[in-house]
Parts: C-alpha cells; sequence; structure tokens
C-alpha cells in the first residue's frame, strides 16, 4: 500500500512494512464444480449486452480495489488451453485430455492484497453479484483460497 511505514520486528529484528501484514487472496471464478450459482444460466447462452454489464462490473469492481490498493491482479480465461509435461530432452508432450480440464471448470480469477480473511470474503461475495442472464445478479459461488507464505511445517 502506498504510505507504508517501515518497522522492525521485535523477535526477529527483520525491517518490514505494514504492507507485509496484508494477505493475498485468490478469488478463483468457476465454469463448474461449484454449487450451482442462483441465476445459474451459462454465460455463453447470455445476450451481447448481458455479457458487456457483466465484464464492465468486473472492471469496475477492479478499479475501486485499486483505488484502494486491494487489488493485484484479474483476468477472465480463455477456454483454449493444453495440457503440456516435460519428458525430458526434446519436444514435450501435448494434449487435450484426458485430464480433469482447467478451462472446463476455470472461468478466471483475481488476486487481492487485503487486511484480513473477513475482508477477503466481504469482496468475493461482492464480485458473486456481478450480473448475469437479465441482468439479475448471478449470486455465484467464489472459491477464497490464501497464497501460501511459508513453506508447510511438518511435526511429528
Amino acid at each position: 500500500m502506498v504510505g507504508s511505514v517501515p518497522r522492525v520486528d521485535a523477535a526477529t529484528g527483520s525491517h518490514h512494512t505494514e504492507e507485509d501484514d496484508m494477505a493475498r487472496y485468490l478469488l478463483l471464478k468457476h465454469y463448474r464444480g461449484a454449487p450451482a450459482a442462483v441465476n445459474d444460466v451459462p454465460m455463453d447462452q447470455w445476450t451481447p449486452e448481458e455479457v458487456a454489464a457483466h465484464m464492465q462490473y468486473m472492471q469496475d469492481f477492479a478499479d475501486r480495489l485499486e483505488g484502494t490498493g486491494e487489488f493485484v491482479d484479474g483476468q477472465a480465461l480463455s477456454p483454449e488451453g493444453s495440457w503440456v509435461r516435460s519428458d525430458g530432452p526434446g519436444r514435450p508432450p501435448v494434449t487435450d485430455g484426458p485430464f480433469a480440464e482447467t478451462k472446463d471448470l476455470i472461468a478466471g480469477w483475481m488476486v487481492i492484497d487485503v487486511e484480513d480473511h473477513e475482508r477477503a470474503l466481504t469482496l468475493a461475495a461482492e464480485l458473486s453479484a456481478a450480473p448475469g442472464a437479465g441482468g439479475e445478479p448471478i449470486h455465484e459461488w467464489l472459491e477464497v483460497r490464501p497464497f501460501l507464505t511459508a513453506p508447510p511445517t511438518v511435526t511429528e
């Protein structure tokens, strides 16, 4: 965030800013695989005006969060895609299956940098209300995932 004040952690002696205390979350929009949205009409059945209204809502939401310093990045995803694997030297194999395909599951994502988990949930709920068919809110389920900030620890 702009204007962060550096401070020293008393326990470690390391320098960091208030910005370091922010938490990054992934807001993941699904095509399917989540519970059905209230306004459950697939986007490929929307009118061009409904798609435009939805996209404008998403842009306005991102612009507002950019203004508060909470927006990191976000993208809608194209339905095209491939699976690639390295088998060592040479050209990697490329296939369109038979894997569970994220292109069939994930519509897009947004990364936010917020003060706490509650703020992430509040913003996800707001994003869930983007308009869909008939201009009515979708009320879709969004997956809210925190970024891993430290390697997991193993306890015995």
